[in-house]
């Protein structure tokens, strides 16, 4: 709908979600930040709903930043602010998610828009995206996560590079570089982020989300506290209904129903 700055649409067990403000490049403010925290609260307590695809209106920009004039005039403790509440509401808030979701770039995925993408569980990208982190040209650095998340994804040795000089790359590259999982063309985006959607679907939502759980804790932790936790998630598992839904399914050689 015109003027929404972020749109929703369900199809099936998929909710789609457009970032829409393509006059700006779809670049963040607080005030769709907000929006889509309470989308995804609304979709985490939805059941029918099981996998999320976030990308954006527009030829040009899946998100292309944040938006600079609503911190232009900040002061160090304001900042503070706005990365803490940006992180626990959106971005952490993404990664933690208990329902996966892709992200699918459609352009231009810069600063706080690739942040965005980096707290996706999947990255997709068009063949006309563009990805880097201007920050160090304006004075900054990333502040959604975006330093830790990108060496956690690429190596530090990439990350650093990427976000010292502010070089911009491919969706080519982002694929050699594994950024991201799969490159389409631009009119192919959709259709391969909903395939993708779908072979999650076919899955135990309780092992998804178990599976999200441990792999977020492998990176911030000693092994032998990874192998813990994964311990703890996987016997679980065993609890739960959908352990033996999948088990007897496969005992009769069928397909389990999820």
């Amino acid at each position: 709908m015109e003027g929404e700055e972020l749109l929703i649409e369900r199809k099936d067990k998929i909710a789609f979600l457009y970032i829409n403000r393509p006059e700006k490049f779809n670049a963040l403010n607080i005030s769709l930040l907000n929006k889509i925290n309470i989308t995804l609260r609304a979709i985490s307590k939805n059941d029918k709903i099981r996998v999320i695809i976030l990308t954006g209106i527009g030829e040009k920009a899946f998100a292309a930043g944040a938006d600079i004039l609503e911190f232009s005039e900040f002061k160090s403790k304001e900042a503070m602010e706005l990365s803490k509440n940006g992180k626990e509401k959106v971005f952490d808030f993404i990664e933690d998610f208990s329902k996966p979701v892709i992200a699918a770039i459609n352009g231009y995925a810069l600063g706080g828009g690739l942040e965005l993408a980096l707290s996706c569980d999947i990255r997709i990208a068009s063949d006309n995206a563009l990805m880097g982190f201007p920050e160090t040209s304006l004075g900054t650095i990333p502040g959604y996560g975006g330093t830790y998340r990108l060496a956690e994804i690429v190596g530090k040795g990439i990350a650093k590079e990427m976000i010292l000089t502010c070089r911009k790359i491919s969706a080519k590259e982002s694929l050699e570089i594994g950024l991201i999982s799969y490159l389409t063309e631009k009119n192919e985006l959709i259709d391969k982020a909903t395939e993708v959607a779908n072979q999650i679907i076919m899955n135990s939502p309780n092992a998804v989300n178990s599976a999200i759980k441990a792999i977020n804790y492998s990176g911030g932790d000693s092994k032998k506290n990874c192998s813990d936790i994964e311990s703890e998630y996987f016997s679980k598992c065993f609890d739960h209904p959908d352990f033996k839904k999948g088990v007897n399914a496969f005992l009769n050689k069928q397909k389990p129903n999820y």
